[in-house]
């Protein structure tokens, strides 16, 4: 990669500026919730909230190699599992630190993504998908099998994690801003990563393979480094949602949960990075009000989903920068 050629750096477009203002706005409400919730003294919205953003930062991992490198990944919810598994076998051990459950699941996805994005990269298409399913499937059957933790019945965690010594995630409130704080802290990673060389390097290879190699660039590198950091920054939501639920199950890494991961950057709108934390505002209160509705809502569900692939294929982000051209039109 050292004889490939230079690359000036990206100008910063108003539409990236613009997804960037997005995001912060985001952000500004998410901080809001919680008083939100405490004048409505309905701690719910707290629960709520905190499974969202731990969402958003699997969904937005998953986009940073659906979006930018057209690999459709369906095992990533493995690397929930890592992450929520690294919280459980920690925790049994009475190391109960956060961040060190972090690494200890940043270390178990890596080893993973590293050995099946190896195997997978060598597929294209379907096959890619396919082989990360099976790879996928594979890790969920494992955790299945042990029994020392539950297996298929689960392992409940008798409290949440600590934070450098203090009991900040002790609190619903504490683990909301933690969870938040994170999120913030990989939408600017995957922000850096797009718009450095290697991101520009591997969106390259993702419009033209063979024009990329032509030019000295090694596809199999930037795309397996790419599928590594996705899998490690999954691993970090798997750690959220075990402290949020304090309960870890195999159910956390099944093939269900990958679909909902890839639609949820479908539904917010693919290659953005805020689509991913759109995407997963908008599965996760759909699927609270329309089940207060019918136990029918997946169907509904998916009903709006056709709807909005059809009329706005970039998602809901998509649909909004284009209204917001239209008006600036008028």
């Amino acid at each position: 990669m050292s004889d490939a050629p230079a690359m000036r750096p990206a100008p910063r477009t108003p539409a990236l500026a613009g997804r960037v203002k997005a995001a912060l706005v985001l952000f500004v409400l998410f901080a809001l919730m919680p008083p939100l919730a405490s004048a409505l003294n309905d701690p719910f919205y707290v629960l709520i909230g905190t499974r969202i953003l731990a969402y958003a930062i699997a969904a937005m991992a998953l986009d940073l190699i659906l979006g930018f490198g057209a690999l459709v990944s369906f095992g990533h919810a493995a690397y929930l599992g890592f992450g929520a598994y690294a919280v459980a076998i920690l925790s049994s051990y009475g190391i109960d630190d956060l961040f060190l459950q972090i690494a200890a699941g940043i270390v178990m996805s890596a080893g993973f993504a590293l050995i099946t994005g190896a195997i997978s990269l060598r597929t294209q298409g379907v096959y890619f998908i396919m082989i990360t399913l099976a790879f996928g499937q594979m890790a969920f059957f494992f955790f299945i099998s042990l029994s020392a933790y539950g297996g298929d019945d689960g392992y409940s965690l008798s409290q949440r994690s600590g934070v450098l010594g203090t009991d900040l995630l002790g609190s619903d409130y504490g683990l909301y801003y933690t969870t938040l704080a994170l999120l913030i802290a990989v939408f600017v990673l995957c922000n850096r990563i797009v718009n450095s060389r290697f991101g520009r390097v591997f969106t390259g290879i993702r419009e033209n393979r063979t024009r990329m190699e032509a030019v000295g660039y090694a596809p199999f590198r930037f795309q397996l480094t790419a599928f590594v950091i996705s899998a490690c920054l999954t691993s970090v939501a798997g750690v959220l949602l075990a402290n949020q639920a304090q309960f870890v199950s195999p159910a956390f890494m099944s093939w269900h949960r990958s679909g909902e991961l890839i639609v949820m950057v479908v539904l917010g709108g693919v290659g953005t990075l805020t689509g991913g934390i759109v995407g997963a505002v908008v599965a996760l209160l759909l699927e609270e009000w329309l089940g207060m509705l019918t136990h029918h809502w997946p169907l509904l569900f998916g009903t709006f989903l056709v709807l909005m692939v059809l009329f706005s294929p970039r998602g809901i982000t998509g649909l909004i920068e284009r209204l917001g051209i239209g008006r600036g039109r008028r």
